[in-house]
């Protein structure tokens, strides 16, 4: 992980095989982060890395390399991080200083190569639903599945939320969001945990967050401790693929309470278990 500026340059290592975790402290200062995929490793560094993973491919035989990218740090991320006000939040970078208005939220995000800015729609669309649901009711304890730079549990948390879990199977994104929470003092309401979403359906919560992939939203909603959680921020979703959604819903017997879409092309629900 970086200080606290913005990368300029992303040079990014793709390698067929898993890079462990024992070997990344070899790969020098200008490494920034395994992202794990699969079976593949996507390694990130802010300069040229011909020479480190060369190294690496000889001392672990078993790891080849498929392909490399270089990009524009804005490129990667869709688009420059300026402050963003998605009200009543403010999501700021760690290396601009801002101050919030009196009626808004701060939250400091440092995304390094994960998504979750506030950027794209679904997030945007995440922290309304967030914003609307701690107006009208409790959060209690909540679950963020998918969390990413961990955003949408650091709104939560700042929102009222006595407990948060922040849940991701990429230990880049685990790593991302454990030093997001640190930034904004949540350490004590809010813990980052790495694993498969299915692993953690029966925790004790009474909000679910989960902006992401489709096909993980169904599988959740198979399992009855998931169903039986009192409110769900549900994102991720193409326009079918919400439409789809909303029959298991209603199968299930939940319901639900507001919609947002982008464009008709995402769609972002707030769901009441009746």
């Amino acid at each position: 992980m970086h200080n606290f500026e913005p990368y300029q340059n992303l040079y990014i290592y793709l390698l067929d095989g898993i890079v462990p975790e024992a070997e990344e402290t070899a790969l020098g200062s200008g490494f920034i982060g395994n992202w794990i995929e699969g079976e593949n490793s996507f390694l990130f560094f802010s300069m040229p890395a011909q020479e480190r993973v060369a190294k690496l491919l000889k001392s672990k035989p078993d790891l080849r390399l498929l392909d490399d990218y270089h990009f524009l740090y804005e490129e990667w991320q869709g688009g420059g991080l300026e402050p963003l006000r998605i009200s009543p939040f403010l999501i700021v970078p760690p290396w601009m200083h801002m101050d919030a208005n009196r009626d808004e939220i701060k939250i400091v995000i440092d995304p390094g190569v994960v998504f979750g800015t506030g950027l794209h729609p679904t997030t945007r669309d995440c922290l309304r639903a967030v914003s609307r649901l701690s107006r009208t009711a409790v959060l209690g304890r909540v679950l963020d599945i998918g969390t990413g730079t961990g955003i949408l549990g650091m709104a939560a948390a700042s929102m009222g939320a006595t407990e948060v879990w922040g849940v991701d199977a990429n230990p880049l994104c685990v790593k991302t969001a454990q030093r997001n929470v640190r930034l904004n003092h949540l350490e004590n309401r809010m813990t980052i945990e790495r694993g498969n979403a299915e692993d953690f359906t029966d925790k004790p919560a009474e909000t679910v967050l989960a902006n992401i992939h489709y096909d993980a939203i169904m599988k959740l909603m198979e399992a009855p401790a998931f169903r039986e959680k009192k409110w769900f921020v549900l994102s991720g979703l193409m326009r079918s693929q919400a439409r789809d959604l909303k029959m298991v819903l209603v199968r299930h017997g939940l319901q639900v309470v507001e919609e947002w879409d982008c464009d008709m092309t995402w769609y972002t629900m707030l769901v009441k278990n009746r």
